[in-house]
């Protein structure tokens, strides 16, 4: 597959990993229009590229995103009156929808793992974005901040139903309550980042969490299962998970994949895992689309 072309991001693919770099420098990577609708693209180009095994997002320079552009403003967050395509981008069947939510519901939905890398000052959707990302590690410089409330907004891109799941319901509303910047140590204590490490040390540390997944793992099973884990934070009962996982396995089982990881254990060698994500995505689910937005 050819290698994307983004205006607003850079995109790389090394053996199985995809590295999405938030490429605005001289804005700290603000977050805008082009880049939303390039987010969302890149990890169309992911899902569907059976090469790609793990994706990596990080930020060009020195931060990771400065949070929303700011250039236009006090009219800003006011769609209505900027009209044009930012309006027209954040509209489906006639109803407005939020720009970073829309950037988080597409990683929700990546069939192959994300790592984040954040390497600097992270506010507002950049911030956000992050939470649907399965991992996220840190440089020692990054900071974050939940600032929404201090702009006169709300928090968005989903993270209403994200960050409680991650760090907690009072650590949620702290954060959001007071809009504080806080440091990478805060973010690494209360779980909101897995790691922390010097700045030259966070692309390599990201790598190699992405080798290991690259290396030794099916990705069809890498598809299932984060779609299992995410889905069934919020799930009703464990009997959904027990439905969806008994399906996973009947089907699972019966693939060339499960002989192979048998096989090759068995006969004390690395796997070749032959099933692809874009062929051989076993559907476990009632409904595998997500709901229509109302």
């Amino acid at each position: 597959m050819a290698a994307p072309n983004f205006e607003t991001l850079a995109y790389d693919l090394t053996d199985g990993v995809a590295t999405i770099t938030l490429n605005r420098p001289d804005k700290l990577n603000a977050f805008n229009t082009q880049m939303m609708k390039d987010l969302i693209a890149a990890f169309d180009v992911t899902d569907a590229d059976d090469a790609v095994k793990a994706v990596i997002v990080t930020g060009a320079g020195r931060g990771f995103c400065a949070g929303a552009d700011l250039s236009s403003g006090g009219e800003t967050f006011n769609y209505d009156a900027r009209g044009g395509e930012d309006k027209a981008a954040r509209q489906q069947d006639g109803v407005h929808r939020d720009g970073g939510g829309l950037v988080s519901l597409r990683i929700y939905d990546s069939l192959k793992p994300v790592i984040g890398a954040i390497n600097g000052p992270a506010v507002g959707v950049g911030v956000t974005m992050q939470l649907p990302m399965d991992i996220r590690l840190a440089s020692t410089e990054a900071r974050f901040g939940l600032v929404f409330a201090r702009r006169g907004l709300n928090p968005e891109a989903a993270s209403s139903w994200f960050l409680p799941r991650l760090v907690g319901v009072q650590t949620a509303l702290e954060w959001c309550y007071t809009g504080r910047v806080f440091p990478a140590q805060e973010a690494f204590e209360k779980g909101l980042v897995r790691s922390l490490h010097a700045p030259d040390e966070l692309l390599p540390a990201a790598r190699a969490l992405a080798r290991e997944i690259v290396d030794n793992t099916a990705p069809v099973s890498i598809a299932l299962t984060r779609q299992l884990i995410w889905r069934m934070a919020g799930a009703s009962h464990p009997m959904e998970a027990h439905r969806a996982d008994s399906r996973g396995i009947q089907q699972r089982g019966k693939m060339a994949d499960a002989r192979e990881g048998v096989t090759s254990f068995l006969e004390k060698r690395p796997a070749a895992f032959p099933d692809k994500v874009s062929s051989d995505l076993p559907n476990i689910w009632d409904h595998w689309t997500a709901p229509t937005f109302k």
